[in-house]
Order: structure tokens, then C-alpha cells, then sequence
């Protein structure tokens, strides 16, 4: 999974008006949830977040957040919802979500198929019936994406589940005998 440094400091001023004027000075308002505690409000750079955050849209990544004077040196979070002004693309508001590296987790990954299939080139239609798999496992140990090499299916074969090898610490969540590639 990508891990990605981010800076940002404790927030003061609440409300519409006050996040406005944040985001005047070029600070985008954010707020840290964590399991069971009260929600942190903070304030992070708007420039060098837009940047980091387009590095890992779409991805798993685990973000180190940066507190400024906060007594934990980092929080490892994940980011749980960006808006963004639909005109000007800037960013409005972000959630984090804290997370604990140690303890399992669900996450959504990608599935990257890999070659062309042969019955497509004995004139078979590829279908993707997936292009995701749900896997659980401690957020280190998940794959930023999972690769399946689809050159062997020939016409009428498809793959299942089952057929995907994953990382020894990495648990399958997604219907293992379902099929997610099939060529026609």
C-alpha cells in the first residue's frame, strides 16, 4: 500500500464564515475522526495537499499525518472524503479517518488484467465483470492493486476468484467461486 507524508496543524476557528477565510489564506479545513474520540479539527496547506492528494486519487494509501504540536509524533489515517469546488477544482473540505496499522482492516483494490486473453484474438469477446476485489488484512500487507494474467483464456473459459494468489497475510472477501473475466 503507498504511504504518503502529509503536514497540518490544529484548527481554532470553526464555522462558514472562518472557513472561508481559511481557505482566502490558501489553508484547507480538514477533520480527523478516530474510533471513540472526539473529532480533530484541523488545517492543512491547500497547494502541497492538492498535489499529494492527486498522487493517490483512486489508490489505497495510507496518509502520516503531521500534526503540529499535537503530543502522537504521526497518525496513520486514510482518506475518508475530499470536496471540492465543482468550478474551480479547489479544495473545500477533507476527512481523514484514523486507522491502526496493526489491526485488519477491509479494503476495495483494483484488479489490473495483464496480456490479451487468445480466444479474443480468435475472435472472442473479453467481458470484465470485475474490477475490483474486497480484501482484508492489515493495511501494510494490502496490494496497491492486484494483478491477473488473463493471456490462456480461450473462448468460452473465464476466471474465478479462487484463481487469484494473493499475499500470504491478505484475506479473500470477494465470492471465491465467482467468475470475474470471461471470454465469449
Amino acid at each position: 500500500m503507498i504511504q504518503v507524508n502529509m503536514p497540518a496543524a490544529f484548527r481554532s476557528v470553526f464555522g462558514k464564515g472562518a472557513s472561508r477565510q481559511l481557505r482566502m489564506k490558501d489553508k484547507t479545513p480538514a477533520v480527523l475522526y478516530s474510533g471513540g474520540t472526539d473529532a480533530v479539527a484541523l488545517q492543512c496547506d491547500a497547494i502541497e495537499m492538492f498535489k499529494k492528494l492527486y498522487a493517490i486519487h483512486g489508490r489505497n494509501a495510507v496518509v502520516t499525518l503531521e500534526i503540529e504540536g499535537d503530543d502522537k509524533a504521526q497518525r496513520h489515517v486514510l482518506v475518508q472524503e475530499i470536496q471540492k469546488n465543482p468550478v474551480t477544482d479547489s479544495l473545500v473540505h477533507i476527512d481523514f479517518l484514523e486507522i491502526d496499522l496493526e489491526k485488519p482492516a477491509v479494503f476495495t483494490v483494483p484488479l489490473k488484467y495483464i496480456g490479451t486473453p487468445k480466444g479474443v484474438d480468435l475472435g472472442g469477446e473479453l467481458q470484465k465483470v470485475a474490477s475490483s476485489i474486497k480484501l482484508k488484512g492489515c493495511p501494510m500487507d494490502i496490494p496497491d492493486h492486484v494483478e491477473v494474467d488473463i493471456k490462456g483464456l480461450g473462448r468460452g473459459e473465464s476466471l474465478t476468484f479462487d484463481d487469484i494468489v494473493l499475499p500470504e497475510k491478505v484475506e479473500m472477501l470477494s465470492k471465491r467461486t465467482k467468475p470475474f473475466v470471461l471470454v465469449m
